[in-house]
């Protein structure tokens, strides 16, 4: 049996494997279609020098993203997200409150 794995473990590593997959598909496609094997070697080395400049882009967002979000934990206080005062008398207090607005002492 296999460990479940979960469905964004490295999305970035499938779209490179279908990438490199495709790097190898699509000359052998192209020559079993007629094109010259030069045609075929080229049509390869711009899809290698593609997938290896798309796979440094997604490595440097993923990079990035991962920054952000230790940036944005640091700034959660650590008891919650918000403080709460308990001065002053909004309507945003943890008192008793009737459908109808008004107090039993009405």
């Amino acid at each position: 049996m296999h460990p479940a794995r979960r469905p964004h473990d490295d999305p970035a590593g499938d779209v490179v494997r279908w990438a490199s997959f495709s790097c190898l598909l699509v000359p052998v496609v192209l020559v079993v279609y007629g094109t010259s094997f030069g045609g075929a070697a080229v049509a390869t080395l711009g899809l290698v020098a593609v997938t290896a400049a798309c796979r440094a882009m997604l490595r440097y967002s993923e990079k990035a993203e991962r920054a952000a979000l230790v940036l944005a934990e640091d700034r959660i206080p650590p008891g919650g997200r918000r403080r709460r005062s308990r001065a002053g008398g909004g309507s945003g207090g943890r008192g008793c409150h009737t459908s109808g607005g008004f107090s039993p002492e009405d």
